[in-house]
């Protein structure tokens, strides 16, 4: 099987999934009350946006293993953080126990996927 090649932070599948995510939270707390709109609707999809940002820097700190580990870390706080305003969400009940597990098992599938880069970061230096 000929391994896909990646050219780009896009072509991450980290990175889809954290944008996909991201673009599923940015959905839903469309639907959250008016008095959210400056604390958990801003907070969620900061960090949910910030998970793509921090990985796509990564990629592009690849050469540099310390910054590109930093970076990754970066991101991996991120998806922790939106799993926290998902939680948040759920305990207020603007989201059902179904979105809440979906997308905080989207998330964990991300931190691993991070997590794993992280370890072997020497596949990704040039």
């Amino acid at each position: 099987m000929e391994k896909a090649k990646i050219s780009s932070f896009r072509d991450l599948r980290v990175y889809q999934k954290a944008f996909e995510l991201s673009m599923e939270i940015f959905i839903l707390t469309k639907t959250f009350p008016k008095e959210e709109t400056y604390s958990l609707t801003d907070q969620i999809r900061r960090s949910s946006r910030s998970v793509c940002g921090q990985t796509a820097e990564a990629f592009r700190k690849r050469k540099y293993p310390k910054s590109f580990s930093a970076s990754l870390n970066g991101a991996e706080g991120e998806a922790s953080e939106s799993q926290n305003w998902i939680l948040f969400a759920y305990a207020c009940n603007y989201i059902n126990e179904e979105t809440k597990t979906k997308i905080f098992q989207g998330y964990e599938e991300v931190i691993g996927m991070l997590v794993n880069m992280q370890k072997n970061s020497e596949n990704w230096s040039f």
